[in-house]
């Protein structure tokens, strides 16, 4: 595919070194998929992007890569996993759990993990595992379309001052996007702001501070110059509002509590957003979208499962969504722009794989087509629940531990009640086997007579989990009496939906209680948290909260929304720059939070001691599980992730500063301290 004209005799050389960090995605990106709005000529800046439509087509391609983080799969395929699955089982709330697979150094044994095995993935095609390497490619995919618009908006004439800073403050804003998420992925990375006019071969690495300090003011601008999301044509695009969530969390990182709290009092309460309440009882939202078989597993409609419907997203009367990022299909024809998002698939469990067993020894749950003699509406459990097959799966945290307030198990949070149907507990699940005389009745773990598991896969099999944030419509299956796999939002030629939340305000709220904690105001921080559990009809309230509390919360509130490696380091940061506590009453210092290595439970990050307490899988010993001998391995250098070898190796004319505690670091490998240094650079080549 020819996208380069020949009048860019600068920029193909020039992008040698993205190229090589981007995993090469000038190249990959540009499928039909991706370029079917955009002009062939989108890389010729004489041409594309001297026209407004130019920079929207490049616009579109910034918001539409937002999404990839959570679909990934390219052209719609690779169903195993998704980046945020990695944001997740390296965290306090998941873990690898595809059994099948070898036990290899990116699948179980993250201790292992190196710059020559970083993030490619375990299966075929790089579908399962972890997905380091994607979050590389994808970011700096994202940062050459951002430096893309910043680099030619002045090459735009005729366009006002007010219309050129809002395109500029939106791109402003992908670029703060991806290195925001960077940093705290990889620590100091090379800084490039521009799209090169001559190859480029001697990188620095930029101290993470720094680039923090940039995307920081960049984000000031983007707040005062693009629009809210009422004074807008299109829903999707970048807001106000999202600009001013991130910049909140770079006010954070900065250790500028104060100015963070101004922020979020100004997006909660001058900005025309509001939680969703509901209206009395369980409340409601916009369109009731019931589950795949209500006969099955019956959904009483609540304002929990309602706001998390992809239908109700971009809804008018959700008046707490900020940012969301549509994904639907065309019931008149295939939608290009539509990316299958198979959360059933990924997240839930693989109950139909034959592990588990009835107590007279036949297959527990069988995945019956609706054209199958034995098939019985009332435990149609793949159309109501989804076929999952466990690829990363809640530790013991996420699925009890952390419901837990004030000394006791909270029965009235919608977030995990599953007597609404929310929420599915194994036990609520039923025998289906058509010959088992036990069918009808609930699972059980273990024999009521000898005691022995009726599991032979707990890790993958064997789990609870939150059913309002993975069930999704599977258009395509349900059309298909003969389906047996119902994964999540597929089939975008037949209208599948898959809507997905950017920012919501609820974050917000959880956010100024993070700076209300941070500035010593801990009736404030109270309060906030307060107001998030209210709604989802808690019954269990804090009378005072520590920063334990509110990561809790934005675990119980955000799952699959905030990326949650990303956030409990940057968290790990801002404790260390405070000098509060956490709720275990350790102290971190600003020189030593992020360079420490060792697998024992003392020390090292706020990250790292999350990981010790609530993952009950790293560095616990080895599991039993499919047969097999598993273990989880985590280190305290994995707070980072390692920048790849043929990453570094394209640098040749300069070394590229290695991430702490991987091979090939040099802690005296040069990295500019400030952003200035690092832009002056760019320009300067060997």
């Amino acid at each position: 595919m020819n996208i380069l004209n020949k009048r860019n005799k600068y920029i193909l050389p020039a992008l040698a070194l993205i190229m090589t960090l981007c995993g090469s995605a000038l190249f990959s990106s540009c499928s039909d998929e991706f370029l079917e709005p955009v002009p062939l000529s989108f890389y010729d800046p004489d041409v594309t992007l001297s026209t407004e439509s130019g920079m929207q087509a490049v616009l579109a391609m910034c918001d539409r890569h937002l999404r990839h983080y959570w679909t990934h799969q390219e052209n719609n395929t690779g169903h195993n996993s998704n980046p945020m699955a990695t944001e997740y089982m390296l965290s306090d709330l998941m873990a690898f759990g595809k059994t099948d697979n070898a036990v290899t150094q990116v699948n179980f044994l993250m201790a292992n993990l190196s710059p020559s095995n970083a993030g490619t993935g375990a299966g075929s095609g790089g579908s399962d595992g972890e997905l380091i390497q994607y979050f590389w490619t994808e970011s700096y995919n994202g940062l050459k379309y951002a430096n893309t618009i910043i680099s030619s908006i002045d090459n735009i004439t005729g366009m006002d001052e007010a219309t050129k800073n809002a395109y500029l403050g939106r791109a402003y804003f992908h670029r703060a996007f991806r290195y925001y998420t960077l940093v705290f992925q990889f620590g100091n990375i090379p800084l490039i702001t521009k799209i090169p006019e001559v190859p480029k071969f001697n990188y620095r690495a930029t101290k993470k501070e720094a680039i923090l300090e940039m995307i920081t003011q960049d984000l000031e601008f983007a707040v005062q110059w693009v629009d809210d999301q009422k004074d807008m044509a299109y829903k999707g695009m970048v807001n106000k509002g999202a600009c001013r969530m991130l910049l909140i969390k770079c006010y954070l990182a900065t250790g500028q509590w104060q100015k963070a709290k101004d922020q979020a009092d100004i997006l909660i309460d001058q900005s025309g957003y509001a939680l969703v309440q509901g209206g009395a009882g369980l409340g409601q939202l916009g369109d009731f979208i019931q589950g795949g078989e209500p006969e099955t597993w019956p959904i009483t409609r609540n304002v929990i499962w309602d706001l998390h419907r992809s239908q109700n997203k971009l809804h008018a009367a959700n008046t707490e969504a900020i940012m969301v990022m549509p994904n639907r299909g065309l019931a008149s024809g295939q939608d290009a722009a539509f990316r299958q998002w198979l959360q059933m698939r990924i997240y839930g469990p693989q109950w139909s794989s034959g592990q588990i067993l009835t107590p007279d020894g036949l297959r527990a749950l069988e995945d019956f087509s609706r054209t199958r003699a034995e098939y019985n509406k009332t435990l149609d459990f793949t159309r109501a629940i989804g076929r999952g097959i466990g690829c990363t799966r809640p530790t013991y945290f996420a699925q009890f531990g952390l419901w837990e307030v004030n000394g006791a198990m909270d029965e009235g949070d919608l977030r995990h009640r599953s007597d609404v149907g929310n929420w599915v507990r194994m036990t609520d699940l039923k025998y289906n086997h058509p010959t088992s005389s036990f069918r009808g009745q609930n699972l059980m773990l273990y024999h009521p007579e000898t005691g022995a598991i009726l599991c032979g896969d707990t890790l993958r099999a064997w789990y609870d989990w939150p059913h309002y944030k993975y069930w999704n419509l599977d258009v395509g299956n349900e059309a298909n009496q003969g389906a047996t796999q119902f994964n999540g939002a597929t089939a975008g030629n037949t209208g599948g939906h898959g809507d997905i939340y950017l920012y919501r305000l609820a974050e917000a709220y959880l956010l100024r209680a993070e700076a209300k904690f941070y500035l010593g105001d801990i009736p404030g921080a109270t309060t906030d948290v307060n107001a998030v559990r209210s709604r989802a009809r808690c019954t269990q309230l804090y009378t005072t909260v520590n920063i334990g509390d509110i990561m809790n919360e934005r675990a119980r509130e955000l799952h699959m929304e905030e990326w949650r490696n990303v956030e409990l380091t940057r968290v790990s940061l801002c404790l260390a720059l405070s000098g509060k506590p956490d709720e275990w009453g350790n102290t971190y210092n600003i020189n030593t939070w992020d360079k420490q290595s060792g697998t024992d439970p003392s020390n090292g990050s706020y990250w790292w001691q999350r990981i010790c307490h609530y993952n009950n899988y790293y560095n616990k010993g080895p599991i039993i599980s499919n047969g097999r001998s598993q273990s989880h391995t985590l280190d305290k250098h994995n707070l980072y992730w390692p920048i790849r070898e043929d990453v570094i190796e394209s640098n040749r004319e300069a070394p590229l500063a290695q991430v702490f505690g991987y091979a090939g670091y040099d802690e005296n490998a040069p990295v500019w301290t400030t952003w200035q240094e690092a832009v002056a650079d760019e320009d300067v080549v060997e």
